[in-house]
């Protein structure tokens, strides 16, 4: 879906740049250009990146088991 109409930007291309390591609607409006016309979309934008921050998963302990025991 299109978050920003003003400049084109989809959900998916702000998920993608949260992907690549942007986090702050700072960085989405610096490299995307989103909510930098009317601003209407910020919410929508910000809402969005909340979301796939927070799906994001965080790998924080890994556990092996040794091929004999599987």
């Amino acid at each position: 879906m299109i978050v920003c109409v003003c400049n084109n930007i989809s959900d998916r291309e702000i998920r993608q740049a949260v992907d690549l390591g942007l986090s702050t609607m700072a960085e989405l409006r610096e490299d995307l250009g989103v909510a930098t016309c009317c601003g209407k979309c910020a919410s929508c934008a910000k809402q969005v990146l909340r979301e796939h921050i927070k799906s994001k998963t965080t790998v924080t302990e890994l556990s092996f088991r040794s091929i004999q025991e599987a």
